[in-house]
Parts: structure tokens; C-alpha cells; sequence
């Protein structure tokens, strides 16, 4: 662990002052996109930065041109960018993302503390399976080797490849999507008895949540946890300690956080047991930073002290407000229908899909769910009317439980879908 994630947080605080002071007159020297926005706005202080509007994915969407594909948000000039990558494009269009060394830099050491933060150390063998092409995530290859592991790249799409590569080099930990992870087990029990001590989840929520997670270290016989980044603002931010409870702020000094009211934008106190959305600024970056950035990524938010000794918030990942639906006026996350199903393991597999019935995220009760049955488990209406039943005492919402034969629902070795219109 670092000095750096030591420092007080009131001290963390008052470094980030003055970087946001910075950042925002770079933002107003440079970017037409916030020129425009903050016209009539003073950068104030951090403390206050809930007073300037927030940053829509569909603003920046809406300035991109044939002559300038980053959008108008783009500050740095060609000659100062050294590495464009682009979203994944599951919530629509991939967007570019140009970076500069400094900002490249920045994502590689977040990245390595994010990480770090797990327990892997020099000389340990590490496998991951995220792709280094286009995609923001290769960028967390970078924050691998800094952390001195023995990095063996696999990529997605080649499980042989990897169960082989765990077979024979026998590394101490593997990274992958909380979905590949779940795929694996069921496809090769035998991973349990493999050299993995550790498996690092990331790219979709699933992996804090208790039965998911508890499915998987049993599956591998070792700890879980998770890391997050989120694409336009850089690939590693956020990554648990061995403690798990929550992920830290391994991007601190780079990036500020906030959570707001996912409907109405009103900003929530950072406490703990928060909720909110979560919120995000750069600090520190030059190619085309992003001022208080909506997520849509729905958290929970402790303050508390971390045993491990690390200062700063710490989150977990409740969902997509994407994938939210509202029946009845209550939230609904499929994650969290998830999680209800899974502690009625051994009985169901843990997998689930959403059937959503009505166009939009409105949807009249009952909501149907379709829930899968452990391999050779038969259907059973006392089981269904079971988890029906905890599905609206645990998320106040009622459903349609539909069960499942064992290998219907469609498994992932990237992200699972758990909406399904």
C-alpha cells in the first residue's frame, strides 16, 4: 500500500481543490463543449461543485462531427494525443476516447492501485482476459505490469486458451468479467482445484453482491474482488481490498466523486450506507476531460474506516439506472433480482433474465422473471411461489417466477445480459 492511499481524507481533499481550480480554467481555455456550458458559472470550490451542471453522455454524443469524432468536450491538440480507444458501445455508439501521455499515465497508475488493492503483488502470475484492442479495458493491461505481476494476456473469446494457460503456468490469480467467471465454473468444476488464489472481477456489477460472490469462491476455491472503471473516464478507478467491503478510490488525486439523486440530479451527501448515482470528474487529465459526468452507474457508498488502512470512500455497485426498471414507482435493478434469486442456491443455477413486457422503464406488476433450475433439478411451484415471495418482501416488487430447465439461459465469456425485451 502507498503513503498516498493513506493520506487523511480531508487532506486528499484539499489536494483535489486545487487541481479542480486548474482543470476548470483548462476546461474554459480549451474546450468549446464547457465554454459553453460554464459561461455563466465561477469554478468556486470542490466543496461547491454540486452547484455546476451536470454532463450528459448525449451532449457529448450530440457535438461529434465527421471533422471531429472525440466531440466538442476534445482540449488537446493532435500532436499532444498518443492513444485513442473507444467504448465498448453497449449503451449505444462506441465513443472515441484520445488521451496524452500524462493522461495515459494517470489511467496506468489509478489502474495498478485499483488493482493493488487486491492483494496481487510482484512475482505473483496473473491472467487476465480482457482484450487490448480498441477497448478502453486493454488500458488495465498497462496497470498489471506496474504492479510487477508475471502478466499472462489471454483475451476473450478462448476458453481452451485459458483453462489450458491456468493448467500449465499455474498462476496465483486470473481477471475476468464476474459473467466469465460464473461460465467457468460450470463448464470446468475442476477450476476449484487449480492454482488460483484470487479471481479479480470487473466490467459489470455482480461481483459484491454476497450469494454471487459466494457462488464463485466456492466454484474457484479462492477470494473474489471486484474492481470498476467506467469508459469515458478511465478503465480502473475503483478496486477491493481483501476486506471486501467495497472498492476503493484507486484513481484518487485523478478523479472527484459524487453521488447524486439518479432522478432528479440533486446531489446526495457522501455518508455512509449513501446511495445515489455516481458522479465523476477529472482532475488531472488533458485530452478531453469531463466535468461532472454521469455515470449511470447506481452505488452504494461507505465513508467508514477501512480496516486495511486505506483512507477515502469506498463503493459497490448496485447496477445500471440502463437496465433500472420502475414497477409501481419502486426502483428495480435485475442485479438485485439477482442476488434475491442466488440465495436459493443449490436449488437454481443463479442465473436470471428480466422479461420486461411493456416498451421503456415503466412496467405494470407482475414483472416477469425467468429464473434457472440447478443442473438435474426439475420445476417445483412451491420453489417458484418461494422466491416470488422473498422478490417482493426484499425489493417490494411483485413478479412472474418462471423456472427454467439447468442450461436455457444463455451464459457469457464477456458480460451477461439480464434484461431481455
Amino acid at each position: 500500500m502507498t503513503d498516498a492511499e493513506r493520506l487523511p481524507w480531508p487532506e486528499q481533499l484539499a489536494l483535489d481543490d486545487a487541481s479542480y481550480r486548474e482543470q476548470f480554467a483548462y476546461l474554459l481555455e480549451r474546450s468549446p463543449f464547457y465554454r459553453e456550458k460554464l459561461a455563466r458559472f465561477d469554478p468556486h470550490r470542490l466543496a461547491e461543485i454540486s452547484e455546476l451542471p451536470l454532463t450528459e453522455k448525449s451532449e457529448l454524443r450530440a457535438t461529434v462531427t465527421p471533422e471531429n469524432p472525440f466531440g466538442a468536450h476534445l482540449c488537446a491538440s493532435p500532436d499532444e494525443i498518443v492513444r485513442i480507444y473507444s467504448t465498448s458501445g453497449t449503451t449505444g455508439t462506441p465513443s472515441y476516447v484520445p488521451l496524452t501521455a500524462g493522461d495515459y499515465e494517470n489511467w496506468v497508475e489509478g489502474g495498478a492501485l485499483s488493482y493493488g488493492a487486491s492483494g496481487v503483488v510482484v512475482g505473483q502470475r496473473l491472467v487476465s482476459t480482457y482484450n487490448a484492442g480498441p477497448f478502453v479495458a486493454g488500458a488495465a493491461l498497462a496497470a498489471f505490469d506496474r504492479i510487477g505481476v508475471t502478466h499472462i494476456p489471454v483475451g476473450t473469446g478462448n476458453t481452451e486458451r485459458l483453462l489450458e494457460a491456468i493448467a500449465l503456468l499455474r498462476p496465483e490469480a486470473v481477471v475476468l468479467t464476474p459473467s466469465y467467471a460464473a461460465h467457468l465454473i460450470e463448464r470446468e468444476p475442476g477450476v476449484a482445484e487449480s492454482s488460483v488464489e484470487r479471481v479479480l472481477v470487473a466490467g459489470e456489477p455482480g461481483g459484491g453482491e454476497p450469494a454471487f460472490r459466494a457462488k464463485l469462491e466456492q466454484g474457484w476455491g479462492a477470494k473474489v474482488t471486484e474492481a470498476m472503471g467506467i469508459g469515458d473516464i478511465g478503465p480502473s478507478l475503483w478496486g477491493e481490498c481483501e476486506e471486501q467491503s467495497g472498492m476503493h478510490l484507486g484513481a484518487r488525486g485523478f478523479v472527484h466523486a459524487e453521488l447524486v439523486d439518479p432522478e432528479t440530479g440533486a446531489s446526495r451527501p457522501l455518508e455512509d450506507g449513501a446511495e445515489g448515482e455516481l458522479v465523476l470528474t477529472h482532475l488531472r487529465h488533458r485530452a478531453a476531460p469531463l466535468l461532472r459526468f454521469r455515470t449511470r452507474d447506481h452505488v452504494r457508498l461507505w465513508t467508514s474506516p477501512c480496516p486495511c488502512g486505506r483512507t477515502g470512500p469506498r463503493v459497490r455497485c448496485i447496477g445500471r439506472t440502463d437496465d433500472m426498471l420502475i414497477v409501481r414507482g419502486v426502483n428495480v435493478f435485475p442485479s438485485a433480482v439477482r442476488e434475491v434469486v442466488g440465495a436459493f442456491a443449490p436449488a437454481v443455477s443463479g442465473h436470471i433474465v428480466v422479461r420486461p413486457q411493456a416498451p421503456g422503464v415503466k412496467q405494470h406488476p407482475p414483472l416477469p422473471v425467468a429464473v434457472e433450475l440447478a443442473r438435474g433439478a426439475s420445476a417445483d411451484d412451491g420453489l417458484a411461489e418461494a422466491i416470488r415471495e422473498r422478490l417482493r418482501e426484499t425489493l417490494v416488487v411483485q413478479t412472474r417466477v418462471e423456472l427454467v430447465p439447468w442450461g436455457t439461459l444463455r451464459r457469457s465469456d464477456y458480460k451477461s445480459k439480464l434484461v431481455e425485451r
